[in-house]
């Protein structure tokens, strides 16, 4: 009988995909929110807050394997810190954990959070793995849903990104928690690298709009970094399958069969 393994973030995006697949693996899971749900077929649910620490302890005893999906835009580097000073108390022996391309590279403060992040999990003590994965085809087509409410749309030159799909990441991290812990695995991202513009460019002709762009330059070191590359997969990185195109060609007809278009949070 395997011991359950524990989800923090099991309820966004990636965790919708990353439950289904460890339960089919034979593994029961063990979900960590604030507030709880319902139990289901192997998945029970616990209560616990990342952000102070509180009930961490409880929701981890008996388990030997975390997957660390839970992020948001800031406080990650406090949430690590708060998740491996629980796991050393209760005797996790894999600690897995997602993080984002470019992490150690492109100086913004969220991406500093997320490096720190990596650095608490890598400083453990405990056995690890980490996987940076580039962005969500849900998140890029949030941000194009919202440049495209605007009159005219401000478009950062240089700003390059690698689209990959949730289900895709799901799998490969997956694969890494159940394995040994591998520590920094190769970055996973989609199968092309599509600039913002051509990016937008798509996303107005595949739905109808017409809008006008106006060209920016980022600031700073951050916008150098960008400009760089430095937030796109590192040499040896492995490449997803499915394409921006194909995700938005899906997620239109959706939208048209009467489905909602607006992709899910991440938990």
């Amino acid at each position: 009988m395997h011991t359950p393994i524990l989800v923090t973030g099991g309820t966004g995006t990636l965790g919708r995909h990353v439950v289904p697949l460890l339960r089919a693996a034979g593994h029961p899971v063990r979900v960590l929110s604030r507030r709880g749900g319902p139990p289901g077929d192997g998945v029970t649910h616990v209560t616990a807050d990342l952000l102070t620490g509180v009930g961490l302890e409880p929701a981890l005893r008996g388990v030997t394997t975390v997957l660390h999906l839970a992020g948001g835009a800031k406080g990650d580097d406090r949430v690590a810190a708060n998740l491996v000073h629980a796991a050393r108390r209760t005797g996790v022996t894999h600690l897995a954990h997602v993080s984002v391309t470019g992490a150690d590279r492109v100086p913004l403060a969220w991406l500093r959070s997320k490096r720190d992040a990596e650095r608490a999990v890598a400083d453990s003590g405990l056995p690890w793995t980490v996987l940076r994965a580039a962005q969500f085809h849900d998140l890029v087509l949030t941000m194009l849903t919202a440049m495209a409410k605007l009159p005219v749309a401000p478009v950062p030159g240089g700003l390059r990104l690698q689209p990959v799909d949730a289900a895709e990441v799901a799998a490969r991290l997956v694969e890494l928690t159940l394995g040994a812990p591998a520590g920094l695995a190769p970055d996973l991202a989609g199968p092309e690298t599509l600039g913002l513009d051509e990016l937008l460019t798509g996303y107005l002709a595949a739905t109808g709009r017409r809008r006008l762009r106006l060209p920016v330059r980022l600031p700073g070191k951050a916008g150098r970094a960008y400009r760089d590359g430095a937030n796109l997969a590192r040499p040896g990185a492995t490449r997803g399958v499915r394409t921006w195109d194909a995700f938005l060609a899906e997620r239109l007809r959706r939208a048209v069969g009467g489905a909602p278009t607006s992709p899910p949070s991440r938990g």
